[in-house]
């Protein structure tokens, strides 16, 4: 009889767990991984850090969107003789398409600065064990702005509150379910140096003064990345004012209490 395909699962029901074989099964060593909301200023940090002669951050990559598809019961069944559900396969492409990128770069550690991961942290924390991770946090009200200025046409302030309320509340649970180190975006800017230096002392590397003049970022493609002329500046810039309490919408002053920009 013809085989017949496999039926298709939807992503949720995949179960997903940590590499069974880490030296076989992965090739990148400590990756990094910046957990942030969506306009939150990690193209900046990005831009950072991939000036460092250790690190290589490049554009937002979204691999955990690359899937695999057995095509066949029998492609599955083979696969499942050598212990690989679906997402162990997936686990495998991720890593190698990561692991390929840092080769071509000629550094020592990735980074990836995907606000959409901030909804995955707990299958990246499985793929690869000896992640580390940099929390970024921003000022609710100003992601808001900002996230609603990128593209107005699209939505309303109130919106763009709501949707960008979505990405932190993602990034407090997983600040809450994984060890890292929290940089704000305010800190950022208004004292670059010692906030770099922070971030090479977490990762165990040298400070590197290049940081702080990190040049025209390599792709600033909307979607992959903020395309603004600050960015393209080539260096760190001042933030915005931060909001008055009396501007913060209602629905962020929650996340800023807990992110104590509010007492």
């Amino acid at each position: 009889m013809p085989e017949r395909p496999a039926p298709k699962k939807k992503p949720a029901e995949v179960s997903f767990r940590p590499p069974a074989d880490p030296e076989a099964d992965r090739l990148l060593t400590a990756p990094v991984f910046v957990i942030s909301p969506v306009r939150s200023g990690s193209t900046l940090l990005r831009s950072m850090m991939n000036s460092h002669p250790d690190l290589h951050a490049p554009h937002e990559l979204h691999v955990r969107r690359l899937s695999v598809d057995f095509g066949t019961g029998l492609a599955e069944r083979a696969m499942a003789a050598l212990g690989h559900n679906r997402a162990d396969l997936e686990h495998l492409l991720w890593d190698r398409v990561l692991h390929r990128e840092l080769v071509r770069s000629g550094k020592r550690f990735i980074v990836d600065k995907t606000p959409a991961n901030a909804f995955a942290y707990d299958r990246i924390a499985a793929c690869w064990p000896d992640a580390r991770y940099i929390f970024l946090l921003r000022h609710p009200a100003s992601i808001a702005t900002s996230w609603h200025e990128a593209s107005p046409d699209r939505r309303t302030p109130e919106e763009a509150a709501t949707d960008a309320l979505r990405y932190m509340k993602a990034v407090e649970r997983a600040r809450k379910a994984l060890p890292g180190l929290t940089v704000r975006y305010e800190d950022l800017t208004g004292e670059p140096e010692k906030t770099g230096r922070r971030i090479c002392e977490f990762l165990g590397i040298d400070w590197a003064p290049e940081m702080l003049t990190y040049g025209t970022p390599d792709v600033v493609t909307k979607g992959l990345g903020d395309w603004k002329d600050k960015i393209r500046s080539g260096e760190v810039q001042p933030g915005r004012d931060l909001p008055t309490p009396e501007e913060i919408p209602e629905a962020l002053k929650p996340m800023c209490r807990t992110w104590e920009y509010l007492p």
